[in-house]
């Protein structure tokens, strides 16, 4: 094989898992989504290996 038809596979795979992501899921909602960055905004973190540093 070369390096065409190996790129043109890759190609063709990412869309094709881009095309059912859409096709299955939702529309995120802004509203209840977590703020990008939250610095200084309160909010306690979680969900992360490194939030548990501290306990």
């Amino acid at each position: 094989m070369t390096r065409k038809p190996v790129a043109l596979v890759v190609v063709l795979a990412v869309a094709g898992v881009l095309a059912l992501d859409t096709a299955v899921s939702a529309p995120p909602n802004p509203y209840q989504a977590p703020p990008i960055l939250a610095l200084g905004s309160g909010l306690a973190p979680g969900g992360a290996h490194c939030s548990a540093a501290g306990s």
